[in-house]
């Protein structure tokens, strides 16, 4: 066990330049003030229009999960067994079942490498499952012939094809209605409106009452990633004002460190609609006509508008919302696998040091930008997926390394490493690895609340 001397000498070394590491400061990388330990809150927002909440029809995992292609699995269709055994609802068969997902990936994993060269990690080749994708592509293209939305979400679970993941993102977050013929109207209503808010309220943003936060969002956003794309001026400029523009209509969070970062796959997935490049981290957005252009601007404020609407209390003062889900967070691991639960005990290493990012930014911190779009791609799928199946996700996401963290004995070298593991090389495959083990603790635990809930 560290010694007290060695920590504060570590924390001393470490400052701000590491990312995660617990300081006074309330936003995107540090747990944010306690109320009851640090005076009152700051002067509040003053007021502003409230975007009403709409209600969202409840659904079960189940109810959709039964007839899952996955687009992108070449090799054997592990989530088709998965939907199988979710269809008779027999908790001890889809147990099973996820176990021999598992394993068979872990057997795989496990064959010797060619002598020629190295073994690369696992990777499912782009050609889709037979099926999946073109009735997908189908769905949401055919004018007269909208998909429902437990069809749609069927066959979005498993990762959507990039041609039509546009249209996809906007229609299960809700932005855009499932009758083919109103979405033209709708498009052009909202984006009329959302630069109705630019001209009402932009140039506020230099008064007193919104200059702090305009001058945060100015210096948060070219720390952001990918830099390539986000520091091109007219990239800098749309999330400005996406961002400004979300934190004077919510007064009640207004603008905190994080939020930057949802915006991130949103705008990279629309604007690939309309950019050569494969790779959207190199294109060159001022080839980008301009009004397609402002499409993508009021599409991305929309869908995250829409995103935040349902963890909005992760950004209110002392952001209770993600402090419950670290709590739940660290009941559940010491649930699954008590080693490694204790071994971070052992080593007083708190979760909130590392989870609290997790939570906060939706791993896209965590992860590179294709494996955070993909991930996204089942949470947007998924009911409550940005909410609870993401608690899911961190715990399986967090024993993945279990290896690696029951290896580090030191309190400095485990904390560095949980807070910058090792994912630049990750893909699709281990993507959905992730997801399958997420998958197999939520049918285990979400009906058993005990399980995770002190």
């Amino acid at each position: 066990m560290a010694s007290d001397g060695a920590r504060k000498q570590f924390w001393k070394r470490s400052n701000s330049k590491v990312p995660g590491s617990i300081q006074h400061v309330y936003g995107a990388q540090h747990p944010p003030f306690d109320p009851l330990s640090h005076g009152t809150p700051g002067k509040a927002a003053p007021p502003a229009p409230a975007t009403p909440l709409k209600a969202k029809r409840p659904s079960t995992f189940q109810e959709f999960e039964s007839s899952t292609s996955d687009a992108w699995d070449a090799g054997e269709d592990e989530d088709e067994l998965l939907a199988m055994a979710a269809e008779s609802l027999n908790t001890e068969v889809v147990m099973e079942t996820a176990h021999r997902v598992l394993r068979n990936h872990s057997q795989r994993q496990e064959r010797p490498p060619p002598r020629e060269a190295p073994q690369p990690r696992a990777e499912p080749a782009l050609a889709p499952a037979p099926g999946g994708d073109l009735r997908l592509v189908k769905s949401v293209s055919e004018s007269h012939t909208p998909c429902p939305a437990e069809e749609l979400r069927k066959l979005s679970w498993s990762g959507i094809p990039k041609a039509v993941r546009p249209i996809t993102w906007k229609l299960l977050s809700g932005y855009l209605p499932a009758n083919a013929d109103r979405r033209p109207a709708t498009l052009q209503r909202k984006q009329t409106e959302y630069f109705a808010f630019i001209e009402r309220y932009y140039d506020s943003r230099n008064d007193e009452a919104h200059q702090d936060t305009f001058r945060q969002i100015h210096i948060d956003i070219p720390r952001m990633s990918p830099e390539a794309l986000l520091l091109q001026p007219g990239v800098t400029e749309i999330f400005e004002r996406i961002l400004f523009i979300w934190a004077i209509r919510h007064p009640a969070s207004g603008y905190v460190q994080g939020i930057n970062d949802l915006v991130t796959p949103f705008f990279v997935v629309f604007i690939c609609e309309h950019i050569e490049e494969d790779d959207a981290d190199a294109a060159d957005v001022s080839r980008v006509p301009a009004d397609a252009l402002h499409s993508v601007e009021a599409d991305t404020f929309w869908c995250v508008s829409r995103l935040l609407d349902g963890i909005q209390d992760n950004y209110t003062f002392a952001q209770p919302g993600i402090q419950m889900k670290v709590r739940m967070l660290e009941e559940l691991v010491s649930r699954i696998d008590e080693h490694v639960h204790r071994h971070l005990e052992r080593h007083e290493v708190r979760y909130l040091q590392f989870a609290f990012r997790w939570m906060n930014n939706l791993l896209t911190r965590e992860l590179p930008l294709r494996c955070a779009v993909r991930l996204w791609d089942t949470y947007q799928a998924e009911p409550e997926g940005f909410s609870r199946f993401h608690l899911y996700v961190c715990a399986a996401f967090l024993l993945s390394w279990r290896k690696e963290i029951l290896e580090e004995g030191d309190f400095q070298e485990l904390l560095l490493f949980l807070q910058n593991l090792p994912t630049a090389h990750w893909g699709d495959g281990d993507v959905s690895l992730l997801l399958a083990e997420a998958y197999r603790l939520k049918f285990a635990f979400a009906d058993a609340p005990s399980h995770y809930k002190k």
